[in-house]
């Protein structure tokens, strides 16, 4: 399965919302990032970007390793997402921003690792230094 398609179904459960609705939505908190249509894995490398120029390049490499995954607070997701973005989001899917940030906390880990399982997410943005220079791009 897809990692975009992964991540509408496990959003739709948790905020007992259409997935149609949460993939447009998803899709649109991502491309904000930069992922959309140009963005690996249909944003998620866009967001692996923007945490590293955001300072947390070492949770997303944790997300996107083997080993466990690091936390991230919803504080910073929402720093990395943009405070503008997840009003947007939380408002379409009828949430409150918490409760859409709080799913994300939760999902957006487990969907990254599963994406990039051996490795191959980073190995498709050209390692540490292909995020280093994705990272630069939003900066």
């Amino acid at each position: 399965m897809n990692p975009m398609d992964m991540a509408k179904q496990m959003l739709a459960a948790k905020l007992g919302a259409d997935s149609g609705v949460v993939g447009d939505v998803l899709g649109n908190l991502l491309s904000s990032q930069g992922g959309g249509a140009e963005g690996l894995n249909g944003g998620l490398g866009g967001l692996v970007g923007a945490m590293q120029a955001k300072g947390l390049g070492d949770v997303a490499e944790s997300w996107m390793g083997d080993g466990a995954n690091a936390d991230v607070s919803t504080g910073q997701l929402k720093d990395v997402l943009g405070g503008q973005s997840v009003s947007e989001a939380a408002a379409k899917l009828g949430t409150s921003e918490e409760g859409l940030l709080g799913t994300l906390q939760q999902a957006l880990p487990q969907i990254v690792d599963k994406s990039s399982s051996g490795g191959s997410m980073l190995d498709k943005v050209g390692g540490l230094g292909g995020l280093a220079g994705m990272a630069k791009k939003f900066m």
